[in-house]
């Protein structure tokens, strides 16, 4: 498994600072109160906060949210970073309008776990935006986790999510550069959803 403080203490920021392009597209559903999991370096969370969201970052490694913080300052914008980990996470429930999750893998209880808890903390009428690599992403060799359990089905969104209204949801390939670790042809799975 993969050290995340460790790999974020390098000075470069590993996935770049530009924001994913399928969070930039689907951006103008969110407002308010925004929260981002798995949010590594920051610039997806500092990309929005940027577009005027109230911004929360979570992620469990202290050297990323460190990095947030500076690209946040270099930026001018406010985002307020908490050191969670999501197998231990506490979802409020309707805490939030908007839950981003851009590529955050977690083993598979942990994954259902967090998917039924941004469920619960999305407020009615919010949305989740979601681009994570699928379970055919292994032969693709263009980032994302190599175990299986770390790596999402359809099932995992459409079962969680069936009673919400959808509003995307794509299975397929995408080209995606974002640093040194996500360059090329993938294989994601992308949901944005309202709660009723």
């Amino acid at each position: 498994m993969v050290n995340w403080n460790e790999r974020f203490k390098d000075k470069k920021y590993i996935y770049g600072t530009e924001p994913n392009v399928f969070l930039k597209d689907m951006q103008g559903n969110l407002s308010g109160e925004v929260l981002t999991i798995a949010e590594g370096e920051g610039r997806n969370a500092v990309f929005l906060a940027r577009q005027g969201l109230h911004v929360t970052a979570w992620d469990n490694a202290e050297s990323g949210l460190d990095k947030l913080k500076k690209l946040a300052a270099k930026q001018g914008v406010q985002v307020n970073t908490q050191r969670i980990d999501l197998a231990e996470a506490q979802w409020q429930k309707n805490q939030w309008d908007g839950v981003v999750n851009i590529f955050g893998h977690f083993p598979g209880e942990v994954r259902l776990k967090t998917l039924h808890g941004v469920k619960e903390a999305v407020k009615p009428g919010g949305y989740f935006i979601a681009e994570v690599y699928s379970q055919d992403q292994i032969p693709y060799q263009s980032g994302g986790p190599k175990e299986l359990d770390f790596l999402y089905r359809p099932e995992d969104f459409l079962d969680a999510f069936s009673d919400w209204r959808i509003i995307h949801f794509f299975v397929g390939e995408v080209t995606r550069h974002e640093g040194d670790l996500h360059k090329g042809l993938s294989h994601v799975i992308q949901f944005v959803g309202q709660k009723p």
